[in-house]
């Protein structure tokens, strides 16, 4: 069959390398990629929200799945899109129909989703413009530290949480008067603050049945230590070492399948993947949030550890077989180190040449914000390319993405030097 993958990042080279490696894949092209997707497949120049060029090309290379990799595309409604569209109503799409992608598109829609079906989480309210002094007081009663989260999408960069109440009413005036975060900011959810350990569960589900794939654990901050500026992720473990079989289960029975039933209760058309955010309370689970796609740097930790063919398992979900796939996962661990553009996740410069990719045997590198420019590759984001490697243990395998970066280089090139440094 021919497959379009759309996005242009980590999750998508290493979606675009996975599905390389399928006998079922005749063809194979993404939109609009990046330096790694172009080796191993076609790369258009067309943008992930730009459905009238997507159907253009599905219909100009008779394309039969079309596997969609960021938020934005899935929240703006490609999935209704082809099902409205007699010419290419019979393409199969893997994300979830436009209101089921709300569950990321929204803080709030998620929340109650959560509450409605009994699934554990943080206690919250939401507050517009109109009620910021209500925010404000509701603020007095938590505890700090305060987590304010903009309803909408905002990059991953939303989520602020402060310890001191008056820079927290400062914040929410901000967000919500001062538009910080533009229309994402329109309205703010305020939560509890959970204490524990994060982690990432990822769903496979056709509406109906359902697979769990391998945990996994990212770092968001730029520093060390869990510090600086959010970003989208610098890095990543799978399995993740403290989800024990019995937390496994917890995860399963109170998380997975009352989402999974509450699709079917509320309606919510999905096929694809469930991201599901957690965090570890003592020994409990409980939601920070959903997303409806693979996580960014989880995939390249996740989707490496999965040994069976991955168009098989993207052809059930299409076709409500998902029942029938037994997943097949590798005993070993796997880890990513992403390197980015000195700068990010602010100000940072383009167009600089990365050299020594070919020198590495030992990993696998997931390019990201990376393109071909006159032969040469060249950085062409903040989060530039993403070392995966294997080990029997995590902390082998990181020590092998580690050896393997000290063979590549770019100007002004970062990374975290301590992944792994809280497990």
């Amino acid at each position: 069959m021919n497959i379009l993958v759309l996005g242009s990042g980590g999750r998508e080279h290493t979606f675009a390398w996975k599905i390389a490696q399928s006998p079922l894949c005749k063809n194979l092209y993404v939109a609009p990629g990046n330096s790694g997707t172009a080796a191993i497949a076609t790369n258009v120049d067309i943008g992930v929200t730009d459905f009238d060029a997507i159907k253009e090309l599905v219909l100009d290379k008779q394309i039969d799945m079309v596997v969609v990799g960021p938020e934005d595309p899935l929240v703006q409604g490609v999935h209704d899109y082809f099902l409205n569209d007699e010419a290419i109503k019979h393409v199969s799409v893997i994300g979830p129909q436009k209101i089921a992608a709300q569950l990321e598109g929204s803080k709030e829609f998620a929340k109650e989703f959560l509450f409605r079906h009994n699934i554990p989480t943080a206690a919250y309210e939401s507050f517009t413009k109109d009620t910021v002094e209500k925010g404000c007081i509701f603020l007095e009663t938590l505890n700090p530290p305060y987590v304010l989260k903009a309803d909408g999408l905002a990059a991953g960069k939303g989520v602020v949480i402060l310890n001191d109440l008056n820079e927290a009413k400062a914040e929410l005036k901000s967000m919500l008067v001062d538009s910080k975060f533009g229309n994402a900011s329109s309205k703010v959810v305020i939560e509890e603050f959970l204490d524990g350990i994060e982690l990432s569960c990822f769903v496979l589900t056709d509406g109906e049945n359902y697979k769990i794939l391998p945990t996994a654990k990212d770092y968001k901050r730029i520093g060390e230590g869990d510090t600086g500026l959010n970003t989208g992720g610098m890095g990543a473990v799978s399995p993740v070492p403290f989800a024990t079989d019995d937390f496994l289960n917890k995860i399963e029975e109170r998380i997975v399948k009352p989402t999974v039933e509450g699709f079917k209760k509320d309606n919510l058309p999905y096929k694809g993947f469930v991201f599901i955010g957690l965090i570890k309370v003592g020994d409990d689970p409980k939601v920070i949030e959903y997303n409806v796609r693979m996580g960014d740097p989880e995939t390249e930790v996740v989707l490496p550890r999965l040994k069976n063919d991955f168009v098989e398992i993207l052809q059930a979900i299409a076709n409500g077989t998902l029942n029938k796939i037994d997943l097949e996962i590798d005993k070993r661990a796997a880890t990513t180190i992403m390197l980015v553009s000195g700068g990010y996740p602010e100000a940072y410069e383009k167009g600089k040449e990365i050299t020594g990719i070919d020198a590495i045997t030992e990993s696998i590198p997931f390019h990201a914000g990376a393109q071909l420019k006159e032969g040469k590759v060249v950085t062409s984001g903040g989060r530039v390319i993403s070392i995966t490697s294997y080990g029997n243990t995590y902390q082998e395998a990181i020590k092998k993405s580690y050896q393997s970066i000290e063979k590549l280089h770019f100007d002004k090139m970062y990374y975290r030097k301590d992944i792994g440094f809280d497990l």
